[in-house]
């Protein structure tokens, strides 16, 4: 019997996927860094402590949820398919509650510690919502990627893509600097520095959000599943337990839960730029003419922070035709924590000064190799994931495409509620939060200097944040996959037995059908 030639994705296909990838990260970064990492604490001034509480159960919770969409994703058969209804009627939803997670009040400025309470629960109810709404698009929009192609080279080439879609999805935390930028207009017509904030943000995210939803909708009206699902409809408690008893799939798991800390570097680094080389405001940069200094420092730190995941999400695709993928996940892991750790070094060498040029370069390099390690990382997580379901398919005959991917959600949802808790206990260690906040914000539009500001306290702990537990988290990581279940011979060897036992199913299914 000859063999078939194997079914993939069209380049038109495979570019309506990536600007979806691009559009959902767009709202990702809006919410996880715009909402979560700077409108809470810095603009309507919640108390840092209700901000960790908050995300951390809404991160948990979506975790707990997002094996149970995973259920729900490998459940569904319809005429589109497994993944693609929810990649068309999710993301106009998601975008809705985008918007409605910044409709909220000012806590420093509430009349009563009844209205307090009331904007801190809306808080919490609309992230909540937020999560488990964007959950319902994530879990397909990963999981479609091992239905579009047959071929192995062509998945793994999609994702490494993929990964760079999100990586450049990534310009939605550039949220803060537009929000400034038009908050900037109404303190120039007399408005406070508060209101304008306010209403700054609320139309940027308005703007933005519209256009993320559009580009993100793109991805289910664009792709097609070629890879024909298993039949079998399996249970919550049956998906646990192949979750858990697939032996390569459970160590990628616990590898990217003992990963957490690394969520801190996205969490802390729009604020740590705004405040630690931009006084607080990026309307600073012109501020008396432009002020060229200050715009280096702020393109050499987001250069290193963003460039260095960017490159690593292509060069990485390549790497893994070369080397083992365990090598280069391991590696990645190990690797990444010394850029990591040295941050915090260079930090008190410079005496807590990382803003003269030549310790701004030394931070820029260690960010680089740092953010390197990051999307390195992100890319082998998503390839070694895709292997695991060909790896369960070929032992069980179950395909579980929504729930494996439901796992690297889960990942990164937990590792974001472990990484919130770890923050904001280090926020209120230092008492960076709500009226102390407000107070600094005026202080530095008088002229203080945020890198001195309490003795450099806020500054310090910032550079420990992005430091020392992600660099611990790092070499963590490497020991459940030091003896990774799965090579990558013994996986091409499953991938070849399972297109030939398709072929043969679709002979059999075709001489039947002209009997």
């Amino acid at each position: 019997m000859e063999s078939r030639k194997l079914r993939t994705y069209t380049p038109k296909e495979r570019n309506m996927y990536l600007a979806g990838m691009f559009g959902q990260n767009m709202i990702y970064n809006i919410v996880a860094t715009g909402l979560v990492s700077y409108y809470l604490q810095y603009v309507i001034y919640i108390p840092v402590a209700a901000i960790g509480v908050i995300v951390t159960v809404a991160r948990v919770w979506d975790a707990i949820n997002d094996p149970m969409m995973g259920t729900i994703v490998d459940r569904t058969k319809s005429k589109w398919g497994k993944c693609r209804p929810y990649l068309l009627f999710a993301p106009p939803i998601i975008g809705i509650i985008t918007i409605l997670c910044f409709v909220n009040g000012n806590y420093v400025e509430a009349q009563s510690s009844f209205q307090q309470g009331l904007i801190i629960a809306w808080a919490a109810i609309s992230y909540i919502l937020w999560g488990m709404s964007f959950t319902v698009g994530d879990i397909p929009l990963w999981g479609i990627t091992s239905l579009m192609t047959e071929d192995q080279n062509q998945r793994s080439q999609l994702l490494g893509l993929a990964r760079m879609a999100a990586g450049i999805g990534a310009i939605g935390v550039l949220v803060v600097q537009i929000a400034q930028v038009v908050s900037s207009m109404f303190t120039s017509k007399g408005y406070d520095l508060d209101t304008a904030n306010k209403y700054g943000w609320l139309i940027t995210v308005v703007i933005l959000t519209v256009i993320s939803t559009l580009l993100f909708e793109l991805a289910g009206i664009g792709t097609r599943e070629r890879v024909k699902s298993s039949e079998e409809r399996r249970s919550m408690k049956e998906n646990f337990k192949i979750m858990w008893t697939c032996k390569p799939f459970r160590q990628i798991l616990i590898s990217g839960i003992l990963r957490s800390p690394i969520q801190l570097l996205m969490l802390v680094a729009m604020s740590f730029i705004t405040y630690y080389y931009a006084n607080g405001d990026f309307m600073n940069l012109f501020k008396d003419g432009i002020n060229w200094m200050m715009l280096l420092n702020i393109a050499i730190i987001a250069i290193g922070v963003f460039a260095g995941q960017f490159i690593a999400m292509a060069v990485t695709p390549v790497l893994s035709k070369k080397f083992e993928n365990k090598s280069i996940y391991n590696a990645y892991s190990i690797g990444g924590a010394i850029p990591f750790f040295l941050l915090i070094v260079a930090y008190f060498l410079a005496d807590g000064n990382l803003t003269t040029i030549g310790w701004v370069i030394v931070a820029g390099v260690l960010l680089f190799f740092a953010s390197f390690a990051m999307g390195g990382i992100n890319v082998m997580q998503s390839v070694m994931i895709a292997d695991c379901v060909d790896y369960e398919e070929y032992y069980t005959g179950i395909r579980p495409d929504g729930i494996f991917f439901s796992g690297q959600s889960f990942i990164t949802k937990l590792s974001g509620g472990i990484a919130a808790l770890i923050q904001s206990a280090a926020y209120a260690a230092v008492g960076f939060s709500d009226k102390n906040i407000a107070v600094m914000n005026e202080a530095l539009v008088n002229g203080e200097s945020f890198v001195t500001y309490n003795d450099g306290k806020y500054a310090m702990i910032m550079f420990f944040l992005i430091s020392v537990p992600i660099a611990i988290g790092m070499i963590l990581s490497a020991i459940p996959t030091l003896k990774y279940a799965l090579s990558d011979k013994e996986h091409e060897r499953i991938l070849g037995e399972l297109i030939k036992k398709r072929s043969e199913a679709e002979q059999i299914g075709s001489e039947s059908e002209n009997a």
